[in-house]
């Protein structure tokens, strides 16, 4: 039986809701540029990422549905895990109007995901070290794509950071710890943002084993892989 988990709740938890197809396994489409140059032969093709797209899901209705609790359920955006897909959570959201009177007379009908390009590894397991006499850790990203990893450092005072001996940045720890998010490309303690703190580029993780070092007085340090695919 096909099912959907939004937002942590599985389709099948919902009274009377069936998932009667998912959409198929599919790759965003790249967005370009095209530059013509007057004087040169043909053109240049710029690529400039992944764009969003829909997944379209056919839900269906049988006895003691409670149509209530199936509008609540497919509202708003959250985190998004399809059955043929299990081991992976897209960030998704319910952009578009849903019919729920064709829902209610024909007991079918459609909905779509806004869904974010990258598809990303369920329940991931951070790495994390409490430091001693160690100088480096390794952090595997298991997807095929390079990732933008979630990093919080322990420590005091000026640490730098390499990734696979290239130096990455330099970041003042100037309260316990620093989380340095690339994901969302800021740097923060709880509520305060701390990008001041930081110089340089945010890290990135490629595919397969990646060698984190540093330099300064770093106690402990948690890595959140955000290992993905398209």
């Amino acid at each position: 039986m096909s099912y959907v988990i939004w937002n942590g709740k599985k389709s099948s938890d919902v009274p009377g809701l069936i998932i009667c197809d998912l959409p198929p396994i599919s790759k965003p489409q790249i967005k370009t540029e095209i530059i013509e140059i007057d004087g040169t032969d043909g053109d240049f093709v710029q690529n400039l990422g992944y764009k969003s797209y829909t997944k379209t899901i056919s839900i269906g209705l049988t006895r003691n549905y409670d149509i209530d609790e199936v509008i609540k359920y497919f509202s708003g955006s959250g985190i998004l895990t399809l059955s043929n897909e299990s081991d992976k959570y897209y960030y998704a959201q319910i952009i578009d109007s849903i019919d729920f009177n064709k829902l209610i007379n024909f007991k079918t009908a459609s909905i779509k995901f806004h869904v974010q390009p990258y598809k990303y590894k369920l329940n991931e397991s951070n790495v994390e070290l409490n430091i001693t006499s160690e100088d480096e850790l390794i952090v595997n990203n298991q997807g095929l794509e390079t990732s933008n990893p979630i990093i919080t450092l322990y420590g005091s005072g000026l640490v730098e950071l390499s990734i696979n001996d290239v130096k990455t940045l330099s970041v003042n720890i100037d309260s316990e710890f620093i989380v340095i998010d690339s994901m969302n490309q800021e740097a923060y303690k709880n509520t305060s943002l701390k990008n001041r703190n930081m110089i340089g580029e945010f890290p990135k993780l490629l595919p397969g084993n990646n060698k984190i070092t540093w330099n300064g007085t770093l106690t402990k340090i948690i890595v959140n892989p955000k290992s993905r695919w398209l």
